[in-house]
């Protein structure tokens, strides 16, 4: 039975008379208007979202950076590009980092301890991370420490192409710039994985790849005497150290306190990332070490 038949059926139905006959070709015709009108206003909404969405996508990967000054930052040793793995300074400074990629449990213990230490360090964050704990993310950013990039997926980036690992970095950054209102700089690739491209990339869109030098092994969850032990008897612990933890290692909160106390018994400052690192006229040697021009 045709549209108009059914549409009929449906009037009469409702004024409780039996079915007529067709209606004229005038309201038969001011029917079909009707649907072709509210067709047309349906597609045309949904075609102004689209259109708003990828405009707003368009500027947000293009313009994000714009300010952003990358010249007098080289990170070419021979054939490779390196990531920042330390600073070479005369200052006893060191940067605590935390990597968050999985749970939550721990982050409000962590921040507990480092408030008693007056201690501010620099958290590493991907997408899922930040989508799953948007609170935690303004808890973190609100307690005066440093939010870092640490990609949208956690995927090894050296096998992705250009434009994925720009996606990468890209959908974190507006996940926290939305939540936050702040731009992250710093970018620490999963694995700690990376290429040529990677490094490239990251720079091009105006972050700092970081890597450690200082690793705790905390997700190895050999307890926490461990891993004080590998931070504070680390060979490469030293003036411009980075040091590797994470907030979703079993043992990690245990080992925070003594590991601050550690630290500033030996003479050093903590300070985040950001703090530490040179933010432009700089080269690194072939240890990934960064060394002011």
């Amino acid at each position: 039975r045709r549209s108009s038949d059914l549409f009929s059926k449906k009037s009469s139905d409702m004024s409780g008379q039996h079915p007529g006959p067709r209606l004229p070709v005038a309201e038969n015709a001011f029917f079909w208007m009707l649907l072709l009108l509210l067709s047309i206003g349906c597609i045309t909404s949904l075609y102004e979202k689209s259109l708003h969405k990828q405009e707003t996508s368009s500027v947000s990967s293009e313009s994000v950076f714009k300010s952003i000054k990358t010249t007098g930052r080289n990170y070419q040793i021979k054939e490779r590009k390196l990531p920042i793995y330390c600073v070479k300074t005369d200052a006893p400074k060191v940067a605590l980092t935390f990597d968050a990629a999985w749970g939550n449990e721990d982050t409000h213990r962590l921040m507990e301890i480092l408030d008693a230490h007056n201690v501010k360090v620099t958290f590493f964050m991907t997408g899922g991370w930040v989508e799953k704990f948007p609170e935690d993310v303004k808890y973190i950013a609100g307690q005066g420490h440093e939010l870092g990039n640490h990609s949208e997926n956690h995927k090894n980036m050296s096998r992705l192409d250009k434009s994925v690992v720009q996606m990468e970095l890209q959908k974190v950054h507006d996940k926290v710039k939305k939540l936050t209102g702040k731009d992250m700089t710093l970018f620490r690739p999963p694995y700690g994985d990376y290429n040529n491209q990677v490094v490239e990339m990251a720079d091009s869109m105006g972050y700092y790849p970081i890597q450690w030098d200082v690793d705790s092994l905390d997700w190895k969850d050999y307890g926490a005497d461990s891993i004080v032990d590998m931070v504070l008897n680390n060979p490469h612990l030293g003036n411009g150290s980075i040091i590797l933890m994470h907030n979703g290692a079993k043992y990690t909160p245990d080992a925070l306190d003594a590991i601050i106390t550690g630290l500033q018994e030996k003479g050093f400052e903590l300070v985040t990332v950001s703090e530490l690192i040179w933010k432009e006229n700089f080269y690194l040697d072939q240890e990934g070490r960064q060394i002011a021009e």
